[in-house]
């Protein structure tokens, strides 16, 4: 029985997610989905606009079977944990056949040989880019030079390939592509036997603004309609009708929207109350960015913080670093919980979100499969990375619209969603 594995985010899920979906389980021939889902928190360390549950319960009605939580040290980390964190979970499942991801190059042909170059070099492609880091540049921008410079510098000191590096810097400049590096490097660092597969993005770029098509548009640009004055009606062309009703009834109940924006006075506090010392303690504050912080909160205008994070960025920072920087200030992520010794052991567990019945049935294959501990009520296990996803959970709930004792508490009661 084939099984696909999805790494997801669904904020929220969309029409180009319903494609990848079916896409995926055409490529796999598979009967069943299994995806990993970011929690509460994402990637690019910005809050999701409703509950992992809700999203959770987007994911079953699009036709996921299994929904898994990625802990949020992994959830937002830089794409090579991220991907390494997702990956390790659904080998851990023993159950899962196929890993298809979306790329702008839509075929393996380029990224396969790149991720095996890359996965057995780590110390060389380390210094290389701690070499581009030292010009200035971002960390996107310094993995793709310094994997192009591999691809030009090949192990054994033969001769280089100057168009292979430039092809390689471009392919990894798109977004997606250089994440699904990431995920066939960790499978093969991971020596797993998921096979690989990747679906051609359509229709709309990761970070597209506006709309790219007449029913595809990116998270990013319906999160925008959303926040506009047309609200779920002008973002209703590209999201499937269970997606608007689900976000319409958390909207009602005061559950979401959620933005940075909410969590506004907690951040704030923690900033203006934390000596640069402290705020030099939590994961992603580096490079001294303790000292442009406390130089910068008196200059705001506002304390807002699109404002602080404008404030901020630099060539060096980008958006998505400050972010995830300010998240894990938020949530008090110290350093060593997330030094990279910690994150390479891998999750410790696998959180249920959510099945079907066949889902249910996945479940059962997966208690002699798996080699992690499934969970599917977190007051029953003891662990410390799902402290940190409880704690998460909690902060989300208290920055929703409406305050609710039940929501910021919920994951300690929540059994796994079905439908």
């Amino acid at each position: 029985m084939n099984v696909v594995g999805l790494i997801v985010e669904y904020n929220p899920f969309h029409n180009g997610h319903a494609y990848h979906l079916a896409e995926a389980k055409r490529l796999a021939e598979a009967e069943a989905v299994v995806a990993v889902m970011s929690g509460d928190f994402l990637q690019r360390g910005e809050p999701a606009i409703v509950s992992k549950w809700a999203r959770a319960e987007m994911a079953l009605h699009a036709g996921a079977d299994l929904v898994l939580e990625l802990p949020i040290a992994y959830a937002a980390q830089p794409a090579e944990w991220f991907a390494h964190g997702a990956a390790a979970l659904l080998d851990a499942t023993g159950i899962v056949s196929h890993l298809c991801f979306g790329s702008e190059a839509g075929t393996l042909a380029e990224l396969q040989p790149l991720a095996r170059q890359l996965s057995g070099e780590s110390g060389a492609l380390k210094a290389a880019i701690a070499e581009e880091l030292a010009t200035g540049a971002s960390y996107p921008a310094a993995y793709a030079a310094a994997a192009a410079r591999s691809v030009a510098a090949p192990p054994g000191g033969g001769p280089g390939s100057a168009a292979g590096a430039a092809a390689a810097r471009a392919l990894l400049e798109q977004p997606n592509n250089s994440l699904g590096l990431h995920y066939l490097i960790a499978l093969q660092r991971l020596g797993s036997g998921i096979a690989p597969l990747t679906v051609r993005r359509e229709g709309a770029g990761y970070r597209d603004a506006v709309p790219g098509s007449a029913s595809i548009a990116s998270a990013t640009a319906i999160r925008g309609l959303i926040a506009g004055e047309g609200g779920l009606s002008a973002a209703a062309p590209y999201i499937p009708p269970y997606t608007a009703e689900i976000l319409a009834r958390e909207f009602r109940s005061g559950r979401g929207p959620v933005t940075w924006e909410s969590f506004a006075a907690p951040l704030f506090h923690r900033l203006l109350a934390s000596s640069r010392e402290t705020l030099a303690e939590h994961h992603e504050v580096t490079e001294g960015l303790e000292f442009r912080i406390k130089k910068m909160l008196p200059q705001l205008q506002q304390l807002t913080v699109e404002e602080l994070l404008e404030k901020l960025k630099t060539k060096r920072y980008t958006y998505t670093k400050l972010q995830r920087m300010m998240l894990h200030i938020l949530l008090q992520h110290g350093k060593l919980a997330m030094a990279p010794e910690a994150l390479a052991q891998g999750p410790g567990y696998l959180r249920v979100l959510a099945f079907s019945r066949k889902g249910r049935e996945l479940l059962k294959r997966m208690k002699a499969s798996a080699s992690l501990p499934i969970v599917t009520r977190a007051a029953a296990f003891s662990h410390p990375g799902l402290e940190l996803d409880i704690q998460a959970a909690a902060a989300y709930a208290n920055a929703m619209p409406i305050r609710n004792d039940s929501e910021i508490f919920r994951d300690f009661r929540q059994p796994p969603i079905t439908i």
